[in-house]
């Protein structure tokens, strides 16, 4: 692209930038659509640092205090946890505890005790906790930002062919002022000529140079939209996070409605009956909702009691073995707040949270069905106007022919030929305004449905 853009700036006739390929490099380069990407790569790191929450996890623990050569403790504690998920923890221990002044409970054989032991909770935490929460959501986080991403890219192809539909019209505008200030120009030599002959009166003079000065009035306005229009066109040509200018010598594509259509799918998005179901803001919002259903659930666990047991195997390393059932520790926790009022607080919150998006979701689809059914009937109204102005422009072309062959004939003035000139261009003007509104209605139409397919 930027070869082909630095060729085109080089070269002094007229080159042509296509949509198609406008369009494709915004896809590929530009920085909105590449940050949509980093949205999706933060999910999915997300989704690592959930699942991390399900990583074995080795602890080492180690205290020693000597005194005036006494040992008064040595004390070593290691461990490997393996958490499931349904709650349940599987762990493996070594510990090996000595010391003068060591607590009794804390007191080991000789070569150290071994552990095996497995942790479950009965109640808070065994079908939901944390955890399994957290990971759950990551998951649902990664089809949101693949919906978001879509929104965002769709909204950025709509910015890029607005600006591109603009700057086609500006060129239109000023490829037009330039043909009628030719006209006006060699009119008004004309006239001179006229005059010098005595055909016509020095009048007439004035009236055709004031026709040339508002035509290049016009022009230089016009020339000055386009430059505008250019540079907002440049602001989506990047490459390799690079900003490129658009040359002057650069021309849009005549064939632009053509193009938008093979490049949009116009045809399809007018006549196919949408489905809402996959449209990127629904499904964002549903996964929304999930995320939401998962939060809800974590906190209807919190209700129950906290009840965990512990059951661990203990050993001499050498007699590991040797499974004996009196040889164990067992451990059992019970906790629960009184009134609860924590917990239920934070369930009824989260129900409010699911009511509250569930009600933007239903509104959300009637909005969206509806801007669909208006944006098509704007589009088929723009067309019968189009097609009111074409007939308009002929008429008043021709017009401008019969008054031009009057005046060959000395039967019509200056000013009744620019009237009927002028009235030819206002028409002209409004036929490319319109096909301006019909290319960005469909454009729109685009955006709402907002399928990047």
């Amino acid at each position: 692209m930027i070869s082909q853009l630095t060729a085109i700036a080089q070269k002094p006739e007229p080159e042509v930038l296509r949509f198609t390929e406008f369009l494709g490099y915004v896809k590929k380069y530009h920085p909105q659509v590449r940050q949509a990407d980093l949205e999706l790569s933060k999910a999915e790191m997300m989704l690592m640092t959930a699942r991390g929450g399900f990583d074995p996890k080795l602890e080492v623990d180690f205290n020693k205090k000597e005194f005036k050569k006494t040992d008064y403790y040595s004390i070593f504690n290691s461990s490997f946890k393996l958490p499931t998920w349904y709650g349940i923890e599987v762990k493996a221990g070594f510990e090996k505890n000595e010391g003068v002044y060591l607590n009794p409970q804390s007191k080991t054989p000789g070569q150290g005790l071994t552990t095996l032991g497995i942790t479950v909770p009965l109640a808070q935490g065994l079908l939901i906790n944390q955890r399994m929460a957290d990971l759950r959501m990551a998951r649902l986080q990664i089809n949101l930002s693949k919906a978001e991403r879509q929104l965002q890219a769709v909204n950025v192809l709509y910015d890029a062919s607005t600006a591109y539909i603009n700057w086609k019209r500006t060129y239109d505008e000023v490829q037009l002022y330039q043909e009628y200030l030719s006209f006006a120009e060699k009119r008004a030599e004309g006239i001179k000529k006229l005059i010098k002959a005595g055909d016509k009166a020095a009048v007439d003079s004035i009236e055709a140079r004031i026709v040339v000065k508002n035509r290049q009035l016009n022009l230089t306005e016009a020339e000055l939209k386009l430059t505008k229009s250019r540079l907002e066109l440049s602001n989506y040509l990047w490459v390799e996070n690079i900003p490129l200018e658009l040359a002057e010598q650069v021309r849009p594509d005549q064939e632009l409605q053509n193009e938008l259509k093979l490049a949009l799918n116009f045809e399809v998005l007018q006549e196919k009956e949408q489905s809402l179901e996959n449209h990127p803001k629904i499904m964002a919002m549903q996964n929304k909702i999930a995320m939401l259903t998962v939060e809800e659930k974590l906190k209807r666990n919190m209700l129950l009691p906290k009840i965990d047991v512990g059951y661990h195997y203990l050993s001499d390393p050498s007699y590991f073995s040797n499974y004996g059932l009196g040889d164990y520790k067992f451990e059992l926790k019970f906790s629960i707040p009184v009134f609860l009022r924590k917990e239920r607080g934070a369930l009824k919150l989260a129900k409010l949270k699911i009511q509250d998006t569930q009600l933007d979701l239903n509104l959300e689809k009637l909005q969206l069905k509806n801007k669909i059914t208006a944006q098509k009937t704007e589009i088929k109204s723009i067309e019968n106007q189009i097609d009111i102005t074409n007939s308009l422009v002929k008429d008043y072309d021709k017009m401008l022919i019969y008054e031009e062959r009057l005046f060959s004939l000395g039967e019509s003035s200056v000013f009744l030929l620019n009237s009927r000139e002028n009235s030819l261009v206002s028409t002209r003007l409004s036929q490319i305004s319109l096909q301006n509104r019909f290319l960005i209605s469909n454009v729109e139409l685009f955006r709402i449905v907002a399928n990047t397919e």
